[in-house]
């Protein structure tokens, strides 16, 4: 009836493992290897190595921690992506955020401070670049 994980199984976190649906509220912390979609309501933090997706329905108290963050509800808390956050023409973020890239689409609102962070091997190479350039 259930299936039972291997200790060589990988989770992928390309794929959504975790499902607030609409009308459902969970309170507490989550913490997942896969991706989460949030259709419902969420009091508590999120931390995620695969990406985070809040619909439209959605709405999330958490302080956020994920490889990308799709934003189409309502968030109140801080963000930290390693890659992409996008806030959607519905979407609403008040908080400070943290991200490699940031989107903000037509009718987004963001209300808060944000820090852009360097992808850490592009930047290795553009230092290993500019040493040889000064080496020359």
């Amino acid at each position: 009836m259930f299936k039972t994980k291997t200790a060589s199984s990988k989770i992928n976190p390309d794929q959504t493992d975790t499902l607030i649906g609409e009308g459902s509220t969970f309170e507490g912390k989550i913490k997942s290897e896969a991706s989460i979609r949030i259709e419902g309501s969420i009091i508590g933090d999120i931390e995620s190595s695969g990406d985070v997706t809040i619909g439209e329905s959605g709405c999330a108290n958490s302080n956020i921690t994920a490889r990308d963050l799709v934003l189409a509800g309502q968030l109140n808390g801080n963000v930290e992506v390693k890659g992409k956050l996008t806030i959607c023409t519905t979407g609403v973020l008040n908080g400070n955020i943290t991200a490699q890239s940031f989107i903000i689409e037509p009718g987004g609102l963001f209300n808060g401070t944000s820090k852009m962070t360097v992808n850490k091997p592009a930047a290795a190479a553009a230092l290993s670049q500019k040493e040889l350039k000064a080496s020359s």
